[in-house]
């Protein structure tokens, strides 16, 4: 049955006593002892923040804001207040109310949001002991201190660093289906490294993934999961297959689906070209490089050719019509494709080559460079 279509028939028919769910997020509350004058609302995204509203802060510390036409599926919101960040999970129809006395961040509460209310419970612990490990950097880096108050203080650091990973741990673990559990995933201490990127953190990604499959199960965060779940599970292959090989492994389709994986020219001389047949420039480096092909196959030359393009016919038609005699595979992921990670690939075309032992001699050679370069092989 529509549960849909029921809930606005009956929302029509009972419009007098109630009202049909609004997509619209109201954000109130009063802030009391603070110097904030104009509060904002943003919305975070892969991309950066963007304000949505914003309001005057009243003598008497109230605000109102307002978000219009929000999704049922809980997103990432920030209350911004004399350059702090309140992170909130809302989704349309939420009327949430923040107070705090004095200053805002380490002080506020939350109602209306019960996802909202979970990330206070995470994220006002994690910035105190952030403002702690901050500290205690600043007191390493006195010049009176001597070596035995240096390893004090780093012994204090290391300790406040576990104690935060156990609690956030213990945090995710206890609220995994929430999204509360995502942010925290996601959160990063001084120096920008992140607090859960270790390979036996992935258990962490999976879990939460999984769980929040069942709770929120159209949340645009799924897909972020599961690309990061994909990369620490190539790093992890990656370790195992650098041990094999000597350089990154790779194992791709080609134009008729089979699998064709970068080890199995192992004895080779091998040139990985990462090219994009979609940017429609492919013709003069691909007619170079059938020069250097015709010219070296013969004696023990391979070329692997990954493109990072997205669309499959594109990709077939260039290499149909170029007649590309080498090995030409896709996984058609663009510049998301792991690929380019693996190689620290930051612009394209850009190449790798490759000796019969499997050590990576050189990259980014074309014309003369990368001829002398491969005369110097056979």
């Amino acid at each position: 049955m529509n549960h849909r279509f029921i809930t606005s028939v009956f929302c029509g028919c009972v419009i007098f006593l109630t009202s049909c769910h609004s997509s619209t997020v109201k954000i109130s509350g009063r802030l009391v002892g603070s110097d904030c004058r104009t509060v904002y609302v943003e919305q975070e995204t892969q991309l950066g923040q963007t304000v949505i509203d914003s309001a005057t802060v009243d003598s008497a510390g109230n605000f109102l804001l307002k978000i219009k036409e929000e999704d049922e599926t809980p997103s990432l919101y920030n209350l911004v207040c004399n350059a702090e960040r309140i992170p909130l999970f809302l989704a349309g129809g939420d009327h949430v109310t923040i107070n705090a006395v004095g200053r805002v961040l380490p002080n506020y509460t939350v109602q209306g949001s019960a996802e909202s209310e979970l990330l206070r419970q995470f994220y006002q612990p994690f910035v105190a002991g952030l403002a702690r490990l901050d500290e205690l950097a600043s007191l390493s880096r006195e010049e009176a201190l001597n070596e035995e108050g240096l390893l004090r203080i780093e012994t204090a650091y290391k300790a406040e660093y576990l104690r935060i990973k156990r609690e956030q741990l213990k945090f995710i673990i206890e609220h995994q289906s929430s999204l509360a559990a995502v942010y925290a995933l996601y959160q990063r201490l001084p120096g920008d490294v992140f607090l859960f990127n270790l390979d036996g953190d992935l258990i962490y990604y999976r879990m939460v993934a999984d769980a929040l499959e069942e709770s929120y199960p159209q949340s645009p965060y799924l897909p972020l999961l599961a690309s990061e779940i994909a990369r620490m599970e190539t790093r992890i292959n990656l370790v195992s297959s650098i041990a094999e090989t000597g350089y990154p492994d790779l194992e791709m389709l080609d134009m008729f689906g089979n699998k064709v994986r970068l080890s199995s020219l192992q004895g080779k001389v091998i040139l990985v070209e990462f090219w994009s047949a979609e940017r429609g420039n492919s013709n003069a480096l691909n007619a170079e490089l059938k020069e250097l092909y015709d010219r070296y196959a013969d004696r023990g030359f391979e070329i692997y050719q990954v493109g990072i393009d997205t669309s499959k016919q594109a990709w077939v038609t260039a290499v149909q019509e170029q007649r590309l005699p080498w090995i030409s595979v896709s996984d058609f992921k663009g510049e998301a494709s792991p690929a380019l990670g693996l190689y620290a690939v930051q612009k394209l075309p850009s190449n790798f080559l490759i000796n019969r032992e499997g050590v990576v001699i050189a990259r980014d050679l074309y014309g003369d460079a990368l001829e002398k370069a491969l005369e110097a092989q056979f």
